[in-house]
């Protein structure tokens, strides 16, 4: 248990060790980590993207990445459930802040986004990135294939956003479809997991739809993941829509008959063999959300990446 402190995100004086701050005070950087600009020395960065300018139904994910902050506050700096460690023991973490947009120029945003991201993965070894609606995405997978090459997409979602646009438009129903049209994933290496809509193309990318994955066990999830994957450098995005709304009421596009959020994670828990190279947590939407019960499923996501990073460190250091 660490000493007492509080406002750990600025007092810090290392990017290491788990804070003491009360989970009802103290500033709210992403689990208490250090908010700083100097990327120096760190394994992974918490960014957030506050964008929600291309949703097709109800707005306010752009309050997502305030919203996440907070509900990490609840992870009270115990070793962390379930990885039963003190995840910052040896992962040098760091909150760096928002992406400044142009909120009165939306076709800018794109190209802030992946020049951003870009900067901030030449310094890092790890972006989690917070949104923002789904769009936000199409940007970071740019970002992230310019240094590893084609990506593995694995999508928690209740949507395959695979509808078809002209490579211009801002829209998050679309991100996917443009990004194998582009190169940027490999089609036959990615999987979508919850998918609760019909979109008219599946660009080749496997599906476990939603009444699938009710008969599945955690495991079996898991392993179709990554058998699917083959062993790829591994994209996760996690549209917090994939959880059915008892579930993730704060979202912007809500689909009935999906998964729990202990299914769910139990998944993401067994992910540790995949080369995961960058993450993100999107379409967290607080205005319609209740007890941020959405909120905290969100965060909790963005744990169990950091979770599989520590575990990852630690087995590469034995």
């Amino acid at each position: 248990m660490p000493a007492s402190s509080i406002d750990h995100a600025f007092t810090a004086r290392s990017n290491r060790g788990a804070a003491g701050d009360p989970t009802y005070a103290g500033a709210l950087s992403f689990m208490r980590r250090r908010y700083t600009k100097n990327l120096k020395g760190a394994d992974a960065v918490v960014w957030g993207i506050p964008f929600d300018a291309a949703v097709t139904n109800r707005p306010g994910a752009r309050f997502g990445p305030q919203a996440i902050r907070r509900a990490a506050a609840i992870f009270d700096n115990d070793p962390q459930y379930p990885f039963a460690r003190d995840l910052f023991a040896e992962l040098a973490v760091i909150d760096y802040g928002d992406c400044l947009l142009d909120n009165g120029n939306h076709q800018k945003t794109p190209a802030t986004i992946e020049r951003e991201a870009k900067k901030l993965l030449k310094s890092c070894a790890f972006l989690l990135s917070l949104g923002g609606d789904h769009f936000v995405t199409w940007p970071l997978l740019k970002a992230h294939a310019a240094q590893h090459g084609p990506l593995a997409l694995v999508q928690f979602d209740a949507h395959q956003d695979t509808w078809f646009d002209d490579g211009k438009r801002i829209d998050h129903g679309s991100f996917v479809g443009r990004a194998v049209r582009d190169g940027v994933i490999d089609p036959e290496r990615s999987i979508q997991i919850g998918i609760r809509t019909h979109a008219p193309q599946d660009c080749g990318i496997r599906i476990l739809y939603g009444h699938e994955i009710d008969e599945m066990r955690a495991d079996e999830i898991a392993y179709q993941i990554a058998e699917r994957t083959g062993g790829r450098k591994v994209y996760i995005t996690f549209d917090i829509d994939c959880l059915d709304p008892a579930y993730a009421p704060g979202t912007g596009t809500p689909v009935a008959g999906g998964p729990s959020s202990a299914k769910m994670l139990s998944v993401l828990r067994q992910l540790g063999q995949l080369d995961i190279v960058g993450a993100d947590i999107v379409e967290v939407s607080p205005p319609y959300d209740h007890a941020d019960i959405t909120a905290i499923a969100g965060a909790t996501v963005a744990q169990h990446y950091l979770g599989l990073l520590a575990e990852r460190k630690a087995r590469e250091q034995a």
